[in-house]
């Protein structure tokens, strides 16, 4: 028993070791398919054995289409074998990878050459057959050309019209011509009847011949012909000569001559013609024409003739092509087409080719003998490189190999010995200078969590920067959201509460993003705050007399010293357009060049219903009223933090019962799709229909819809959006 145990384990740890114990859940289906299908046929087996034929019959579907399963299901298991197993060392992947790119090509390209030259050769043949059967129609008609001239000869100069005028043609053209059936008419009668051998039937002269003719003809005695007619005027009078060989199997055999063997004839076929299928065969009197497609078969219709040649040497085989040829069938002159099959041998064709200089014709052969000689050996040489380089390749791969293991168990000291000076060298060089920096990005990426994590801390940080809740004023209700675009938001709102009727609202949006315009973010959260709440700090004091003068200017001097005075006073600013001003001279003083902001500020007067407000360079706010007119707050100025010396102007604007005001940043209207961007038209809309929602509900309703314009994707810019609705 221990034996036994100790056998099976032996045989299933080689079976692992050979990676054919079934592991995946596709080789679990192929072993299942083969126990299948191995039982399937055991009981067929068994039942032919006992006498029940039809019983076993029954199992031979299944039998099959379970060995076809099997046979698909272990292809794929033997190539992924193969994959795992044999090709995991590179030696053997590179050796595969030259055989495929050294020896499959070549294969590849003489499989190729070897088909193409058959083809040439073929199509080659077949055009010499066919020239030989035009060569034949065009001595034909030279000969009824001449036979048509003696006649009319004959007849100008009054003499008798005989035989013997084409007997004398006939007997001094080819052999070949001299089963040549020729017939006269005149003025619509027989003229002259000459008739050749064996020729039974008589040639009618059809009514769709309206002018000369040279060609092939299907004749109603199932038989083809050479035909040739030529018409003149003699004597005022039409004059028709027709002269017709038989093409059977000796006029082949004549016309082949030293091609080969020749034989035309027909088939039958299925042809589609729109909805229905035209079987093209035989009719009663053993003929079927199809006048829609141009075609005809005649199972009487097949002529051979000619002699194959002898095989010439080794390289010497036998050629066999086919070329459809023009047949006109002489009872009603319509056009259809033969098969004409040539079979020849390949010298034959070569010495047809190079017959114009038959002494190079030899040096021709050699030269490309030896041209093929040549590029084998050059093969094989190259294949031979190829395998030599591999020893070269496999080593260095095996010492990196051996250095990445060693990596991976935490030994950052294993160094390769680099003993060449190729790429494989210059990449072990590589490892032992990554295993030196490895220690390295280590430590670095530990930094990398440490910034992470400080950011975290930042986001947290500016997330305590914006209204914490909401804030709501008797005549006044406000909501403010904002979403940033990565960890940390460039965009800007805020929040002031200067007395139980009063509150000043900032929305801002900082160029740029990321932790830079986070940073200036915070600054002018600050200021902001300073300006409104603490007055003018001492540091711009100057500056605050830059503003009594601008507010001079204005013919605004009451207003603008009420202001600076509560200001030393510790009450702050309360006029938007200085606050403005104080934050472009701070941001220009304080940032870099590139660095700017566009700010919307207002106040808020409860009493007044009146909203102060003042717009550096940010988008337009709305006033959407209850009675659906649009208001915009344009009055103000350029960015802040551009230009040193700027003015800005403010603006009042009265709120009614239920007017709500909307100011956003550009990550609202900005985004786009393949339609375009979201843009003001949208927002309206939204607004619009949702206008009379709380306002929390229609900040998410106008978000929504942003998010879903981009199709959910990575959200392009930051996302603030600021409402406020008079109670």
């Amino acid at each position: 028993m221990i034996l036994m145990s100790s056998i099976s384990f032996r045989v299933r740890r080689g079976l692992a070791n050979l990676g054919v114990i079934p592991r995946s859940r596709l080789s679990r289906f192929a072993l299942l398919f083969l126990a299948l299908d191995l039982l399937l046929y055991v009981v067929q087996r068994i039942q032919i054995a006992s006498g029940h034929g039809p019983a076993a019959s029954a199992l031979d579907g299944w039998v099959v289409l379970l060995t076809i399963t099997n046979l698909v299901l272990y292809s794929i298991l033997g190539l992924r074998w193969i994959r795992h197993k044999l090709l995991w060392r590179l030696r053997n992947r590179l050796i595969v990878t030259y055989v495929f790119i050294g020896v499959i090509p070549v294969l590849l390209i003489g499989a190729m050459v070897f088909f193409a030259s058959y083809l040439f050769a073929g199509q080659f043949a077949a055009l010499l057959a066919r020239s030989d059967i035009d060569a034949e129609i065009s001595g034909l008609q030279t000969v009824n050309s001449t036979i048509a001239a003696e006649l009319d000869a004959t007849m100008r100069e009054g003499g008798k019209v005989s035989e013997d005028t084409v007997e004398a043609v006939l007997s001094g053209a080819k052999s070949q011509f001299a089963r040549t059936e020729v017939q006269a008419w005149y003025r619509g009668r027989p003229l002259l009847t000459k008739s050749g051998k064996n020729q039974n039937a008589a040639m009618v002269l059809p009514d769709w011949l309206k002018s000369g003719f040279a060609g092939m003809v299907y004749g109603d005695d199932h038989k083809l012909y050479i035909r040739v007619v030529s018409m003149s005027a003699a004597r005022g009078a039409p004059r028709v000569v027709i002269s017709s060989l038989p093409l059977d199997s000796q006029t082949l055999a004549e016309i082949s001559g030293n091609l080969g063997r020749l034989s035309i004839f027909t088939g039958s076929q299925t042809i589609q013609t729109g909805t229905q299928s035209l079987h093209v065969g035989i009719s009663d009197n053993g003929r079927g024409r199809s006048d829609e497609d141009q075609v005809f078969t005649d199972a009487k219709l097949r002529i051979e003739g000619g002699v194959l040649p002898p095989e010439n040497g080794r390289l010497d085989k036998q050629v066999a092509f086919g070329t459809l040829l023009p047949v006109t069938d002489w009872s009603n002159g319509k056009e259809y087409q033969v098969l004409v099959q040539v079979s020849t041998m390949t010298s034959i064709l070569y010495r047809r080719l190079f017959s114009s200089f038959s002494q190079l014709a030899e040096l021709i052969r050699l030269g490309l003998v030896a041209l093929a000689i040549f590029l084998a050996v050059i093969e094989l040489f190259a294949l031979m490189i190829g395998l030599g380089l591999t020893r070269t390749i496999t080593r260095s791969v095996a010492a990196l190999y051996r250095g990445t293991q060693s990596v991976n168990r935490g030994n950052f000291s294993h160094r390769i010995q680099v003993k060449s000076r190729d790429q494989l060298a210059a990449l072990e060089t590589s490892f032992n200078s990554m295993t030196g920096s490895l220690e390295k990005l280590i430590s670095e990426q530990k930094e990398k969590q440490r910034l992470e994590s400080e950011l975290a801390i930042a986001q947290e940080v500016q997330g305590q920067l914006f209204p914490r809740s909401d804030v709501r004023l008797p005549s006044l209700e406000l909501h403010g959201v904002c979403r940033p675009a990565r960890t940390v938001s460039g965009d800007y709102y805020d929040f002031l509460r200067l007395g139980p009727e009063r509150l000043a609202l900032a929305v801002g949006d900082i160029s740029g993003k990321g932790i830079s315009a986070a940073l200036l973010m915070a600054t002018i959260h600050s200021a902001v705050r300073v300006y409104e709440f603490g007055g003018i700090p001492d540091e711009q004091v100057l500056a605050a007399a830059g503003v009594a003068a601008i507010a001079a200017s204005r013919s605004m001097q009451g207003i603008a010293t009420r202001d600076f005075a509560a200001g030393n006073g510790g009450g702050g600013i309360q006029s938007p357009s200085d606050v403005m001003w104080l934050l472009n001279r701070h941001l220009f003083h304080s940032t870099p060049a590139e660095k700017y902001a566009t700010m919307f500020l207002c106040i808020y007067d409860g009493d007044a219903r009146r909203l102060t407000y003042c717009n550096a360079g940010h988008l337009q706010p709305l006033i959407l009223g209850s009675d659906g007119r649009l208001r915009r707050l344009d009055q103000g100025g350029t960015v802040i933090g551009l230009f040193e010396q700027v003015e800005y102007d403010e603006s009042s604007v009265v709120l009614s019962a239920g007017d709500l005001l909307v100011a956003y940043s550009d990550g609202i209207t900005e985004p786009e799709n393949e339609f375009g961007e979201f843009g003001e038209a949208r927002l309206l809309e939204v607004l619009r229909e949702n206008q009379r929602l709380p306002l929390p509900r229609l900040s998410e309703a106008v978000i929504t819809a942003v998010l879903d314009w981009t199709g959910g994707g990575e959200q392009p810019d930051d996302i603030t959006l600021v409402l406020a609705r008079a109670c």
